[in-house]
């Protein structure tokens, strides 16, 4: 699995009136961030109708570019902001099925 592209899942639970300003953030990390680490694809943004939750959809060209970027000094800058917004859980795996229409 090594040499795969994987995708990274990040499911973060918003506490209440907080998922604009976490959007917000996550927005301010991606372009400053993420968009310049070497082995990022694409990343996606999904905020729940009812502001309880936003999903990051990302796409890492093998797993050590993940774990690169969850090490990289300016991303853990962003992880106190994070934490006060909102609780994390995250999942990393390859796409099995991909249809479209």
């Amino acid at each position: 699995m090594s040499d795969q592209s994987v995708i990274l899942i990040n499911l973060l639970k918003v506490k209440p009136g907080k998922q604009d300003a976490l959007i917000a953030l996550l927005k301010q990390n991606t372009d400053a961030v993420i968009r310049t680490l070497p082995g990022w694809k694409t990343t996606r943004l999904i905020a729940a109708k009812d502001g309880a939750s936003v999903v990051i959809y990302s796409e890492w060209e093998n797993p050590a570019a993940v774990e690169a970027m969850r090490s990289d000094p300016r991303m853990t800058a962003y992880f106190p902001e994070i934490i006060e917004l909102a609780s994390l859980d995250s999942v990393m795996g390859s796409a099995v099925l991909s249809e479209s229409r």
